[in-house]
């Protein structure tokens, strides 16, 4: 009796024991959560904010787009509208392949004002532009790397002159270029250099007096973005052609607005000995441009959305640039004795 006593003693105390000793155990587990459930929340690290363009899927953030684009004349451009589109060939993981098409009415200038210098264009005619180029992003994807290269046409006809010669024989001109260009675009800076190179017959007779040239143009444009919304740039440019009357270094000028997804409007001012002071505007809207374009998306996300928005966009610099000049007939020389009458 005293025996089974003894043990159940012995039983609760052991047991006792035990739970005593149990709050123990579990304490200093409690005690280090507990500072952590307590603290305060901390401010996301650079790395963590920057996850929102990382986990952007570029196959839907890079999407097929279309819509009507129109200038007015400036330095060896026309008045000008139409359509344009841009098709993604192929998005990957952290690039995209693609192909860009424009088709522009181009109509006559304004009245006594040349876009080519002598002789003022006229008419309707429909020129088109190609390009074929790649994208991409760079690790961190903070900046967007592109190259691109294509093919342009340009009927161009003609009428009178506005320097007060009188000009017969009015011909309608075609010219045609190849073009490439390279760009690299960042949250707040963007760098575009080209060059358009003019092929088979550059230099054609407009009418009686003047011949007109297709320009070789190079050159380099750099922009930066003042807000969102308002980009401006500045560009050098050097051209050559028409057998030199148009040789020398120009610069130029951008304003571009955006008033809302998709709607683009811009200011341009250029200066060249041949052209002089250009002014000129212009305007795009694309249809089936993606949120990513949304301004404000753009505004909440400042760093992500410029880059991932200049991935389809449309390629600058489309224009076959053309200037013309008086040209005089070569003299006639007669070498021999007995020469027949000058043509």
């Amino acid at each position: 009796m005293q025996r089974s006593i003894r043990l159940s003693l012995s039983l609760a105390s052991t047991a006792a024991l035990a739970l005593a000793s149990l709050p123990l155990a579990i304490r200093p587990a409690v005690a280090q959560a507990a500072p952590a459930a307590s603290a305060e929340p901390k401010a996301p690290s650079t790395e963590a904010a920057d996850l929102g363009v990382m986990g952007v899927n570029l196959r839907d953030a890079v999407k097929f787009n279309y819509g009507f684009q129109g200038a007015l004349q400036g330095a060896g451009t026309p008045n000008q509208a139409g359509i344009g589109a841009f098709i993604p060939l192929h998005v990957g993981s952290n690039g995209v392949a693609f192909v860009d098409v424009l088709v522009n009415a181009n109509f006559s200038d304004y009245s006594g004002y040349s876009s080519i210098i002598n002789t003022d264009v006229s008419g309707t005619t429909f020129s088109t532009s190609t390009r074929l180029g790649y994208r991409w992003l760079n690790s961190n994807r903070s900046w967007m790397f592109g190259v691109n290269a294509g093919y342009d046409s340009r009927p161009m006809a003609t009428g009178p002159a506005d320097t007060g010669v009188t000009v017969t024989n009015s011909q309608t001109g075609f010219f045609q270029q190849v073009s490439a260009g390279v760009e690299a675009v960042s949250n707040s800076w963007n760098f575009n250099a080209y060059a358009l190179v003019p092929i088979g017959d550059t230099e054609q007779q407009l009418n009686s007096f003047y011949q007109g040239g297709a320009l070789d143009t190079y050159g380099l444009d750099v922009g930066y973005s003042i807000t969102p919304d308002l980009r401006a740039s500045v560009g050098y440019y050097y051209q050559s052609g028409d057998l030199g009357a148009a040789d020398g270094s120009g610069v130029r000028g951008r304003l571009a607005y955006n008033l809302t997804n998709g709607l683009t409007v811009g200011a341009n001012l250029s200066y060249d000995q041949a052209f002089e002071t250009r002014v000129s505007a212009d305007i795009k809207y694309r249809f089936g441009t993606n949120g990513y374009g949304a301004p404000s998306i753009r505004k909440q996300q400042p760093v992500v959305m410029p880059v991932i928005q200049a991935l389809s966009t449309t390629p600058a610099n489309r224009d076959v640039r053309v200037h013309d000049a008086f040209l005089p007939p070569v003299p006639f020389v007669c070498l021999t004795g007995t020469c027949p009458p000058p043509p």
